[in-house]
């Protein structure tokens, strides 16, 4: 995507152009979480995503270098994922999205 002739050099919109879609934040927080995880507890967790969203979401972190994919060439293959130190540097944003989001909760489940 050519950011500088449609947007210039907007900060929050390439931000968001990275890490936009449903998914992505809660897969960057269940990596997180997890430090590493393999594809198919990444996609139990996440139910109900759809195989082929979660694949699409991931090429597209990868791409954009905030996870790492480790693929081991055994039977049954096994693929990992982590985040990479550039992903890492989304950690205060997500700490601060759960926060704000239990506070949210605690609020509309005592009304």
């Amino acid at each position: 995507m050519d950011f500088e002739n449609k947007y210039g050099q907007c900060p929050m919109f390439y931000t968001m152009s990275v890490v936009e879609g449903k998914w992505k934040w809660v897969i960057l927080w269940k990596i997180h979480e997890a430090e590493i995880i393999r594809y198919n507890k990444l996609h139990e967790e996440l139910q109900p995503i759809a195989h082929r969203t979660l694949s699409k979401q991931l090429k597209e972190l990868e791409a954009n270098n905030l996870i790492h994919r480790e693929q081991y060439n055994e039977v049954p293959p096994k693929v990992e994922y982590s985040l990479t130190e550039e992903g890492k540097t989304l950690i205060p944003i997500l700490h601060l999205m759960f926060q704000w989001g239990e506070t949210q909760l605690s609020k509309h489940t005592q009304e």
